[in-house]
């Protein structure tokens, strides 16, 4: 009972988050993150949370970004991807640089400073989508310029975990090969979440159609099976499926999840005219349900009990995690904002707005600190720190300066 007894815990303090969001006007995943690290710093959770607790919380990111990908339009996300190589390129090498120069400077050791600046490189998009979700902003096109270009840094930044930590902790050299291997992996699973949605959901025609097994197959008539009633769980079953391909591609089960959402569409829930249901409406809300109020939120909370307070390192590290916040945060901004515009071709609104959603970080920034500091010791306990610090402060940006950018920001 005792990790029941943690969720449930959990869930009270995304009860209190809601009703502080809703009395203070902020998003609720800043009050989550907040929640978070109070209760672990008071006892009330623990630093390490059972293994219930973490995949719980996996589940709930996964959904939301499963919700997310539902709800928005395949053409739009294609069409951006043609607008957004350029964030994703100058919007991961200022990050990187920062963090690369700081902890140099700070450290005075190369292997630290690269997994530093590796930490601080991909942009833990989950956090945005909700904050945009939260201000009504998530189906604009900035939204979808932050999505796609964070897909598309996902990619890279997995590229050089692949490079720079073997580099870096000794146990292998650049390698052409290693490269080649992430890359034709990245491509090899969007070609096949391609298919998928392109071929294998649709009814099957043509040579398609006389595959043994999955030649008849169509998403609709599994949406379809028992009038309707199993749609939902059809829909989850799809979003974890494709979730786990992701996580054996070595991509972040989210990034399949979105994907999966991403390739359903609306004409597949044509069926049963005759109970005069909308039954894609009806899925959105049950799936947005379950997302957004009561299994995505544990990932938040447990998000912010990475923050650990010890104050003889917390007051010792505080000027260096001051330093490397203010320098990402400028980098960040600046690097996306200017190639939202110059390169996508966004307008100004549209370019800060895309700015301030490069922000966050979470996921592989946290499985690259792991990997230094627990697994290998490369970084010392003040680095991991200041990074955690800064990734804290990060975090909690995003929902801040959506809110206040939202006044000066055109959706058209």
């Amino acid at each position: 009972m005792y990790d029941l007894t943690l969720l449930v815990i959990v869930w009270i303090g995304v009860f209190a988050a809601s009703y502080a969001a809703h009395h203070t006007r902020l998003t609720p995943v800043l009050w989550y993150l907040f929640f978070g690290a109070a209760m672990v710093n008071l006892g009330w959770l623990p630093q390490v949370m059972p293994v219930f607790i973490t995949d719980f919380s996996e589940l709930g990111i996964i959904l939301i970004m499963f919700a997310l990908g539902f709800e928005e339009n395949t053409g739009n996300f294609l069409n951006s991807i043609k607008r957004s190589w350029g964030i994703a390129l100058f919007g991961a090498i200022a990050p990187f640089a920062v963090a690369y120069a700081a902890a140099l400077y700070f450290w005075g050791d190369n292997n630290m400073a690269l997994l530093c600046g590796l930490a601080m490189t991909a942009t833990a998009v989950s956090l945005t989508m909700v904050s945009l979700k939260t201000e009504g902003l998530s189906n604009t096109p900035a939204a979808t310029g932050i999505m796609t270009s964070a897909v598309l840094d996902d990619i890279a930044s997995l590229a050089l975990v692949a490079i720079l930590v073997p580099m870096a902790t000794g146990e292998a050299s650049l390698s052409v090969a290693g490269i080649g291997l992430v890359m034709g992996k990245a491509v090899l699973f969007f070609l096949f979440v391609t298919f998928i949605g392109g071929w294998l959901f649709p009814a099957s025609s043509g040579w398609i159609a006389r595959i043994p097994i999955i030649g008849p197959f169509s998403l609709r008539q599994l949406l379809a099976m028992g009038r309707g009633e199993y749609t939902v769980l059809a829909l989850l079953t799809v979003a974890l499926l494709v979730a786990i391909l992701a996580h054996e591609f070595g991509f972040h089960p989210a990034v399949g999840a979105y994907m999966a959402g991403l390739v359903i569409k609306r004409e597949y829930f044509i069926f049963h005219e005759q109970r005069n249901i909308d039954f894609y409406e009806h899925a959105k809300q049950i799936i947005d349900n379950v997302a957004f109020s009561w299994i995505g939120p544990v990932f938040f909370v447990t998000l912010g009990t990475k923050l650990v307070f010890d104050s003889t390192i917390f007051f010792a590290v505080l000027p260096l995690s001051l330093m490397l916040f203010v320098g990402l945060f400028a980098g960040q901004v600046l690097s996306a904002a200017l190639a939202a515009h110059y390169t996508g071709h966004f307008d100004w609104p549209a370019s800060w707005m895309i700015g301030f959603g490069m922000l966050g970080r979470a996921e592989l920034a946290f499985v690259v600190m792991d990997i230094a500091y627990v697994q290998h010791q490369i970084i010392s306990i003040e680095a991991f720190y200041t990074l955690m610090l800064s990734a804290f402060l990060l975090n909690m940006s995003v929902p801040l300066s959506i809110r206040w950018w939202k006044q000066r920001f055109s959706v058209g």
